[in-house]
């Protein structure tokens, strides 16, 4: 499916740089290249770097190093052109200029990995995986997006898809031809198949939450009384002063979000206003927020003040809570109390003790419970969640028709759905090849 037209954009931030590379893909692309280039007659070489000028009109626009990917053997399937010059901001703005002048037009957003899919070079889920490399802020995140470009979570798709061709092409061959000698799976083989295939859709969704969590960063909300030290706390943990530290009670009003690394897992961590009764209406809308951001919280931390004989038994600490007891290096003979519990840390924001254990127990939580290290960190992610979870309901559907002997009519129209619904996680939807896979299996008019 190659398009007709050639595009180009510069592939590195704009801004200035030691390198910045401009990106040519289409059918023009190598003319293109040979209409700007002065470099050895072997410049077009597929795969080789050759140093030569970019010109416009007989000037020299700058030196560069150009590489050509002859299709289909290239990121997009096209032929692409890369070409390496100096990365200041006018110098990748004239080179760009100029290939624009010699044919290509401004590529749109994501337009390259658009043709990547288009052409076949990956799935949705692999195209998906690229931005999430890119967006990657840790090595766990990294992985994972890394896995899934590899093509982890696509296969695994791909042969969910083929479980349920398998069924479809049973059921409307036994519908289509009826009076062939066609000898079907019974009905408790076929709801066999259908139970295996929503187990493996069940053991995908049940990475879902990872995968929201390796994107998007765990939410972690640090909550408590006024001057409990929860933006002291935010601070120590982001290693700067990202939160305004005051004795005033009340200085934060509203939630103020950082995101962080910690021990490898991605934070959003989320510092609030001060949990209290207050006359002050904009106060009590930070309040309303603190209470709303702790509800959405997969972690919460509650500072109480250590110095507070009164916060020390807060009886708004909801379980599975970690309560943080800070300022401990103002409060003698706290320390046995404190450590009595699992789920109490004892820290000091202004000297950092107790940081260190702290940041080890939650990251141990989060992965214990959510991103636990696996053969295959792949997860997915929302769209694919939506997909996958109506696949999972028309093959319920399709297993109930079928275990009340409904008419295979009904049977197929579910199963269908599932077919286009698992399909639509890696970019196929496609009804042709049931057809292809029902003469394929039986022999039809033998």
């Amino acid at each position: 499916m190659l398009s007709s037209d050639t595009i180009a954009a510069l592939s590195t931030p704009p801004g200035e740089g030691a390198i910045a590379v401009v990106r040519v893909s289409g059918p023009e692309a190598l003319a293109i290249a040979a209409k700007i280039f002065r470099g050895p007659d072997s410049a077009l070489k597929p795969r080789v770097a050759t140093f030569g000028r970019i010109v416009d009109n007989g000037e020299t626009i700058d030196q560069a190093v150009l590489t050509t990917f002859h299709a289909p053997v290239s990121y997009t399937g096209e032929d692409v052109v890369e070409i390496g010059c100096h990365g200041g901001v006018l110098v990748s703005a004239r080179v760009l200029q100029t290939v624009l002048v010699a044919g290509a037009r401004a590529a749109g957003p994501g337009e390259f990995t658009q043709r990547a899919f288009l052409n076949g070079k990956m799935d949705l889920t692999q195209a998906e995986a690229v931005m999430d490399l890119i967006r990657a802020r840790t090595p766990l995140a990294a992985q994972a997006a890394a896995e899934q470009l590899a093509g982890r979570i696509g296969a695994e798709i791909l042969a969910i898809r083929e479980a349920i061709l398998d069924v479809v092409a049973h059921v409307e061959a036994h519908i289509d031809f009826p009076d062939e000698d066609i000898d079907p799976d019974t009905g408790a083989a076929l709801l066999g198949r259908i139970a295996a295939t929503r187990d493996r859709i069940a053991k995908l969704l049940a990475t879902a939450n990872e995968g929201r969590i390796l994107r998007e960063g765990v939410r972690l909300a640090i909550c408590g009384r006024p001057n409990a030290g929860k933006s002291s706390l935010l601070n120590r943990l982001a290693g700067f002063e990202r939160a305004i530290v005051s004795p005033i009670p009340g200085t934060t009003r509203d939630t103020i979000e950082e995101a962080l690394s910690l021990r490898g897992v991605p934070f959003r961590v989320i510092d609030t206003a001060g949990l209290r009764e207050t006359p002050d209406a904009i106060e009590r809308e930070g309040v309303r927020r603190a209470r709303e951001a702790v509800t959405e919280a997969d972690v919460v931390l509650r500072v109480v003040d250590a110095t507070d004989p009164e916060t020390m038994d807060d009886p708004s600490a909801a379980d599975g809570e970690i309560i943080v007891v800070n300022k401990i290096d103002l409060a003698d003979g706290i320390r046995d109390r404190i450590f009595a519990n699992q789920n109490t840390h004892a820290v000091s924001c202004a000297t950092g003790e107790g940081i260190d254990a702290l940041v080890d127990s939650v990251s141990a939580r989060v992965r214990a419970g959510t991103v636990a290290p696996r053969d295959s960190l792949a997860a997915v992610n929302a769209r694919h969640q939506a997909c996958l979870v109506r696949a999972d309901q028309a093959l319920a559907d399709a297993g109930a028709k079928l275990g009340v002997a409904e008419p295979p009519e009904f049977v197929a129209i579910d199963l269908r759905a599932a077919l286009d619904a698992a399909g639509e996680v890696v970019g196929i939807v496609d009804t042709e090849d049931i057809l292809g896979r029902i003469f394929g299996s039986f022999c039809i008019g033998k």
